[in-house]
C-alpha cells in the first residue's frame, strides 16, 4: 500500500478474476473475469488486469462500492481520483512509475503510486496503447452507458480526467475504506 495526502492506495494495478479473450464481454456470472493486454498473461503478471467497469463494479452501480476490490476496499469515486491528483499538484509523472514515459513526462513515482501504462482493451475487442496510457475507472457513472476515470500518458505530465463507455477493459486501483 501507499499513503498519499490522506488516502491509503493498492500500490499496483489490480490483478484478479480469470482471464477470458479480449473478444468476448464480461459477464455477470459469479466469476470475476479480466483481460490480459493482448491475451496474454503474461502481461497481466506485469501491468494487472484491465476490467469493464460493470464487471469492476460486480454490477452495481453505487458510487464507492467494493466491487473487486479486497474487503476494507473500494473502487474510488471521481471525486477521490480528483483528490489524488490535486494532492500530487495535478502531476501524473509522480504517479507514474519510473521507466514509464519520456522526457518531460517521465515517472518520477515521487508519490509511490507506481502507475504502469498498461494500455486499454477497446469494446472492439482489440487492445490499444500499451506503454503509452493508463486508465484507471472511478467508480462514478456519468450517465447509464459512461463512469469517469484518470488517465496518463507516456507523453503528457498532467493527470487527465475523462468519462467514457463502460465497456472498455481499463485498469482498477483500490483506495482503502
Amino acid at each position: 500500500t501507499v499513503t498519499i495526502g490522506s488516502q491509503i492506495w493498492l500500490k499496483e494495478n489490480l490483478d484478479v478474476g480469470t482471464m477470458i479473450q479480449g473478444n468476448q464481454n464480461q459477464a455477470s456470472n459469479s466469476v470475476i473475469e479480466k483481460y490480459c493486454y493482448n491475451n496474454n498473461v503474461n502481461n497481466c503478471n506485469t501491468y494487472g488486469g484491465l476490467y469493464q467497469w460493470n464487471e469492476a463494479m460486480q454490477y452495481s452501480t453505487t458510487p464507492g462500492t467494493q466491487g473487486i476490490c479486497p474487503e476494507g476496499w473500494h473502487i474510488p469515486t471521481y471525486a477521490e481520483l480528483q483528490a489524488l491528483g490535486s494532492t500530487v499538484g495535478n502531476n501524473g509523472n509522480s504517479l507514474k512509475a519510473v521507466g514509464q514515459g519520456s522526457g518531460g513526462s517521465a515517472g518520477t513515482n515521487t508519490s509511490g503510486f507506481s502507475g504502469l501504462l498498461a494500455g486499454y482493451r477497446n469494446d472492439d475487442g482489440y487492445f490499444y496503447r500499451l506503454g503509452n496510457d493508463a486508465n484507471f475507472w472511478s467508480s462514478t457513472e456519468y450517465y447509464a452507458t459512461n463512469a469517469y476515470y484518470l488517465s496518463l500518458y507516456y507523453n503528457g505530465s498532467s493527470i487527465y480526467f475523462y468519462y467514457d463507455y463502460k465497456g472498455y477493459g481499463f485498469s482498477v486501483r483500490c483506495l482503502k475504506d
